[in-house]
């Protein structure tokens, strides 16, 4: 099979758990770039971020970022943007408002969070999860519900953190009962990230395949997360990393090295050595 689209994830994948990017992963990347197959971010995390990763890694393509929510090369030139209405966002504000947990509205170009303490671990992995505050900034507020009183806000995603299973279970009920229209994404830590329902990282990439016209099984996927489960499973060769748990891995065509280990850069290097370049490919098919 020829491949024409690498998606990576970032967090787990790309990146090290100490959140550096090794020099061998770049290399790897540009290697693979270099035979013309067009490589992407397919993220959580927010745009601006995922940005900021991409041009490190040399990367000037569209994005696929807040679990699929907005897919852009910038916030100016997007393809594909999904918000939680106003009305829904200050709607789900107010009930999580009786949890205890610590919201996070990402908006495209800022957060707004509230300052209710709960963990201190789980505190500090919410002020951090965003990336270089200069690049996203970041407010805290005492009652984002008064806030959104004030100043309504349509968000692609709302990021929650719980200080257990329990109390983020029954807040999930209680979601799940109350909205229609959301779709619920259950993360390790205790966190939920809720979108619009539909939004998914494979829909992202189904979309943005669309428009490169490029399919499904012309793609390899390589993720760490429960939530990269749909994508590893419909692309053409499904990565999961060594560090991943163990559904990703069943869900996987291949087992890679974790991060600590330059898990993409070796995959990069096995699966893609022999694969001659896309023009090379093309040039041939025309001779023909």
């Amino acid at each position: 099979m020829i491949y024409k689209l690498l998606a990576l994830n970032i967090d787990g994948t790309v990146l090290k758990n100490n959140g550096r990017l090794q020099k061998e992963t770049k290399e790897a990347i540009e290697f693979v770039k270099q035979k013309g197959v067009y490589v992407t971010l397919l993220t959580g995390r927010n745009f601006l971020s995922a940005r900021k990763v991409a041009k490190a890694l040399k990367l000037n393509a569209m994005l696929v970022t807040f679990q699929g929510a907005v897919i852009g090369k910038t916030l100016d030139e997007k393809i594909y943007e999904k918000t939680i209405s106003e009305e829904k966002t200050f709607n789900i504000v107010q009930v999580l408002e009786n949890f205890e947990c610590n919201i996070r509205l990402m908006h495209e170009r800022y957060s707004i969070g509230n300052r209710k303490k709960i963990q201190k671990n789980l505190v500090v992995q919410t002020v951090l999860s965003t990336g270089d505050p200069f690049v996203y900034p970041t407010q805290f507020v005492d009652s984002l519900g008064d806030t959104l009183r004030d100043e309504p806000l349509a968000v692609p995603k709302i990021d929650v953190y719980f200080p257990s299973e329990e109390e983020r279970d029954e807040a999930a009920k209680v979601l799940r009962k109350a909205f229609y229209g959301i779709d619920l994404i259950m993360q390790p830590n205790w966190k939920i990230e809720i979108v619009t329902s539909g939004v998914s990282k494979l829909n992202g990439l189904k979309k943005l395949g669309d428009y490169l016209g490029i399919s499904l099984k012309e793609m390899v996927v390589i993720g760490d997360g429960p939530d990269d489960i749909s994508a590893i499973e419909a692309a053409g060769l499904g990565v999961a990393m060594g560090n991943a748990p163990s559904e990703v891995k069943r869900a996987a065509d291949w087992v890679t090295r974790s991060n600590e280990q330059l898990g993409v850069a070796y995959m990069i290097k096995e699966h893609f050595r022999k694969q001659q370049r896309l023009e090379f490919l093309r040039q041939i098919k025309i001779n023909r």
